[in-house]
């Protein structure tokens, strides 16, 4: 892993000291140091779209050169932004994109989810005219690299690539911090609603710790997961797939195990039971307000009402964030048949309650099982 003392001097010397944009586990060196070094100069966005725009906002009122960081999954929401906003024939912003890039060649041959996206994700940059440069682990290469695109940047006013491959910005040791906010682990919290919801129930696991946690649950419990669809990329949308599931079968209660990050992602999808009838739908926010899954960085969880957003939104709710198992069980219980969508802000502390492998399954097995589960045949 490169110096992140060197990496921030170097992007110092170069005059760029404010940062914004979404974790990832590639880039969790540089996002760690950032949250510990820059304070107020690091923004956490919503999603990388949302980054590209304040590092945008930043750009116009200060003319210095900001940093937008993502994995490079993200590249998606930002595209509208880099395409029709940053633009030169535009509103011609210079801005440097720190890209984690997952799915590099055979790197992750377990993570479907990353092929595609790791390989177009130079085409991308290619499709939208900005130039890059792929990162090595030598810190004098950063430095000329750094002094090279922030002229570019500077002298063409477009954005400019910094694409980290596995190892360049990522502290291969990461570490699981357990905190004592809440009582309830993710783990623990899944278990009690698998204990209380109808055993026909559908569950969508947002990425991350979810889906894994959801998978290895199965296994020890000794039940089927042909019920359960694993988000496993696509952050932000298993609320989305569970709507649509909930939709077309109204006799099936569907769960979505969301995250609080994940959630902010595409706040406005929770706007979509306004429109809709779906009162076999129980949407439950997994709430630790933080990027587990790419190094624990803080989101906006613990920040946010999302039970009053959720109420503004259409949903029915138990009035409060659940806090406990014994509350947890008990909104269950208040909110299924209720006539109505329902959501659940269940807040719990950070950090695995065991340690667990990756996930290793056939993703087009996994999702023609659920398939036929919710279609009749067995």
């Amino acid at each position: 892993m490169l110096n992140q003392e060197s990496v921030f001097k170097a992007l110092a010397d170069n005059g760029v000291s404010f940062f914004t944009g979404v974790p990832d586990s590639y880039l969790n060196g540089f996002c760690n140091y950032a949250i510990a070094h820059c304070g107020a100069r690091n923004v956490i966005a919503a999603n990388e779209g949302n980054a590209v725009a304040i590092a945008a906002g930043h750009y116009f009122a200060s003319l210095e050169l900001p940093l937008v960081y993502m994995q490079n999954s993200g590249q998606g929401n930002a595209v509208n932004p880099l395409a029709s906003l940053v633009d030169q024939a535009v509103y011609a912003v210079p801005m440097l994109l720190l890209i984690g890039w997952r799915g590099q060649g055979d790197s992750e041959p377990n993570h479907p989810q990353h092929r595609l996206q790791g390989e177009i994700t130079p085409g991308l940059l290619e499709l939208m005219h900005i130039p890059y440069t792929v990162l090595t682990d030598d810190d004098a290469a950063f430095a000329e690299t750094v002094k090279k695109a922030a002229v570019r940047c500077r002298e063409t006013r477009q954005p400019y690539a910094l694409i980290a491959p596995k190892g360049v910005m990522a502290d291969p040791d990461k570490p699981n911090n357990v905190d004592a906010v809440y009582p309830m682990s993710r783990e623990e919290a899944i278990e009690v609603i698998l204990d209380h919801m109808p055993a026909d129930t559908v569950y969508s696991a947002t990425t991350g710790r979810a889906t894994r946690e959801l998978f290895f649950l199965r296994e020890k419990r000794g039940e089927t997961k042909a019920r359960d669809f694993l988000n496993v990329g696509s952050m932000g949308h298993a609320s989305s797939v569970a709507l649509g599931i909930a939709l077309e079968k109204p006799g099936r209660p569907v769960v979505a195990l969301d995250g609080d990050s994940a959630a902010i992602m595409h706040l406005g999808a929770m706007t979509m039971v306004s429109k809709v009838d779906a009162p076999n739908f129980l949407h439950v926010i997994l709430n630790n307000g933080a990027h587990e899954s790419v190094g624990g960085q803080p989101s906006a969880g613990h920040l946010v009402d999302f039970t009053k957003i959720a109420e503004a939104c259409g949903y029915q709710t138990v009035g409060h964030a659940v806090t406990s198992r014994e509350e947890l069980i008990e909104a269950i219980d208040s909110l299924c048949g209720c006539g109505r969508a329902a959501f659940i802000d269940c807040r719990i502390h950070k950090g695995l309650s065991r340690k667990l492998p990756p996930i290793i399954f056939d993703h087009r097995e996994a999702i023609d099982a659920l398939i036929d589960d919710l279609n009749g045949e067995k």
